[in-house]
């Protein structure tokens, strides 16, 4: 498995948790920042402007190095800490979770909370599911029109670069994209094939008329 690969969830997804006649609306979203995360909760205050609460948790980063826990006006960890869990015993990353919750008239009391939360969170990642995901680098390539052809043979040839855009002026511009961490082996391959020698990770490898930039 490749070091750099996350678990995270497979779509969008939301469930309906009732206790003694309170509603707990759980949604997980896939994110990859603050500016998704608060695009995500606006939308919930929006849709849910009259409930009382729309706790949450997420984390996301290289090592799920952000996070974030928020209770929202309920007893302090019994809301977000129970959401916040479920993504932690499911090794899930760039995920957030939001429970809004609507008041039925019965105090569940912080057991009761930790329960609902936590139950809710549950039942909308089951029905997220989950997908691994491997993070890209994106390798721009120059190269002089005369070895346009002998470039793209070999970029077909490597298993690992994926061709995203290609652009024509003074020289081509090919744009690809590899597993992170691969980058540098799959790039001296290229060169090493361009310039007609035998792979070896350790050799310095320069092209004429071909420019390499990460």
């Amino acid at each position: 498995m490749n070091k750099h690969s996350y678990k995270t969830i497979r779509k969008k997804a939301e469930a309906l948790f009732k206790d003694r006649n309170s509603k707990f609306f759980a949604y997980a979203f896939e994110v990859n920042g603050e500016d998704e995360i608060k695009s995500a909760l606006e939308e919930l205050s929006t849709k849910h402007h009259k409930a009382r609460h729309v706790c949450y948790a997420y984390r996301f980063g290289e090592k799920a190095e952000f996070y974030r826990i928020n209770d929202d006006g309920e007893p302090s960890g019994s809301a977000g800490m129970p959401i916040y869990n479920q993504l932690l015993s499911r090794e899930l990353n760039h995920v957030l979770v939001a429970v809004v919750r609507y008041f039925g008239g019965t105090k569940l009391g912080v057991p009761g909370l930790i329960n609902a939360y936590g139950e809710s969170a549950a039942m909308a990642l089951d029905e997220a599911g989950v997908k691994t995901v491997i993070p890209q680098t994106k390798i721009e390539i120059a190269v002089d029109y005369g070895l346009m052809g002998k470039l793209m043979e070999e970029l077909k040839s490597i298993e690992g670069f994926e061709i995203i855009s290609q652009d024509f002026t003074n020289q081509a511009i090919i744009i690809t994209q590899v597993d992170k961490g691969k980058e540098d082996l799959l790039v001296q391959s290229l060169k090493c094939r361009m310039a007609g020698v035998p792979f070896d990770k350790e050799r310095e490898v320069e092209v004429e008329g071909v420019e390499v930039r990460f």
